[in-house]
């Protein structure tokens, strides 16, 4: 397991130690997956069957800054493994992005769909995507999007917990894409990993889609807070750095055939952060 140590690397980790299944849990500290001798000596010591990388560096503003930084973290990387994978013969597992898309879309993409990115964000995950698979034939490549759980340091992930500590928030109303839950998505890794059908895959949770501000209203309806305490906002009114695609709505089309179940409706998956989170809260501290 490569990126351990991430909000989707630590999901899975738990959820295959749950399992039973021998798990050597890697962060960026003991392996760097843009270091060529440091991934070859450790994919080759631990000898893993299925090598998921969730390793990446997903700060998309940062990655429009430092080209460099993206291309190797995010467009190297996924080669190295691969390589090494190809080399002991183990399935590669990588996640990839719904941003690999330019939003032009009105409806769900696909893979039948051609990525176009346009940030640098995109571009090094759709090259990190072709060069695993140019590598290694026994490469599963996972995209995903507007993933959110507990510890996650996103604006998904934090907004209830800012809002509770009074801070004034605003969400983007014109941006539209599927969450996904990380505990589900590390389900649908996990059975991945055990059909073993190296190709694309479109992993999200279940349900039409929303923008930021309506997963916001959401939440805040569920944990009985305010919907007023969260203001609207546009995209282009933030005026990020980098651009991002409006609409990144994603479904998979090869999931069925494969007996591959859909993960939850983000409502469902939603209200369980929301009851989990609730009750991190309360916890009392050591």
């Amino acid at each position: 397991m490569a990126g351990a140590g991430g909000l989707v690397g630590g999901a899975v980790t738990s959820l295959c130690i749950s399992a039973g299944e021998n798990v050597v849990a890697l962060d960026h500290r003991k392996l760097d997956i843009s270091n060529p001798q440091s991934v070859r000596t450790i994919v080759k010591d631990t000898k893993p069957d299925v090598l998921i990388n969730c390793a990446a560096w997903t700060d998309v503003d940062g990655c429009e800054s430092d080209p460099a930084h993206a291309q190797a973290a995010n467009g190297l990387g996924p080669e190295l493994l691969a390589s090494a994978c190809r080399d002991i013969d183990a399935l590669l597992i990588t996640i990839s992005t719904d941003y690999v898309f330019d939003g032009r879309k009105d409806g769900f993409y696909t893979q039948d769909d051609q990525p176009n990115p346009i940030s640098v964000y995109g571009q090094s995950k759709l090259e990190g995507e072709q060069r695993a698979q140019a590598t290694s034939q026994r490469t599963i490549v996972v995209r995903s999007g507007y993933i959110f759980g507990i510890g996650g340091n996103n604006f998904l992930s934090t907004f209830l917990a800012r809002v509770r500590r009074g801070e004034s928030l605003k969400a983007i109303s014109d941006m539209t894409g599927t969450p996904t839950y990380a505990p589900d998505l590390a389900r649908g890794l996990y059975r991945l990993a055990q059909i073993d059908a190296p190709g694309i895959y479109h992993l999200v949770n279940a349900g039409d889609g929303v923008s930021f501000k309506g997963f916001a209203d959401a939440a805040l309806q569920m944990a009985g807070l305010d919907p007023n305490l969260i203001k609207s906002t546009t995209l282009a009114e933030l005026n990020r750095p980098a651009p991002r695609p409006r609409n990144s709505r994603l479904r998979c089309l090869r999931s069925e055939e494969l007996g591959l179940e859909p993960l939850p409706d983000w409502r469902d998956a939603l209200a369980d952060f929301v009851k989990a989170q609730t009750a991190a809260q309360s916890a009392p501290s050591a």
